[in-house]
């Protein structure tokens, strides 16, 4: 079992950048398929990155590609989500998630950080 801890979030002007990370206790995150997801009040949770932990090569939304990036420490078991150009509509509960292999949903969250995009 894994226990996900997000941190990283904060108020940001349009245009401005952030960096999320996600810390993992209990088990190293290379046993997991992670990725980013983030949700807004009255929508779904949305999915935002993946990351495939051997070899570093993400994949993403179309919504944040070419602005999003995520990455991965092995030393320190945590994960990353460098955010840049930020837009308003980036402005949601960023949740770090874990997928166990044998498994077909992801079923380790964390407690989720905050974004929120304004002038």
């Amino acid at each position: 079992q894994v226990q996900l801890v997000e941190s990283g979030g904060g108020l940001v002007q349009p245009g401005g950048s952030l960096r999320l990370s996600c810390a993992g206790y209990g088990s190293p995150l290379s046993r997991y398929v992670m990725a980013w997801f983030r949700q807004t009040p009255g929508k779904e949770r949305e999915f935002v990155a993946a990351i495939t932990w051997s070899t570093g090569n993400g994949n993403y939304a179309d919504s944040v590609k070419g602005r999003f990036t995520i990455s991965r420490d092995n030393v320190k078991n945590a994960l990353y989500l460098q955010i840049n150009n930020l837009k308003p509509e980036d402005t949601a509960v960023y949740y770090c998630a874990a997928r166990r292999l044998e498994m077909s949903m992801f079923d380790y969250w964390g407690q989720g950080t905050q974004v929120t995009v304004s002038s």
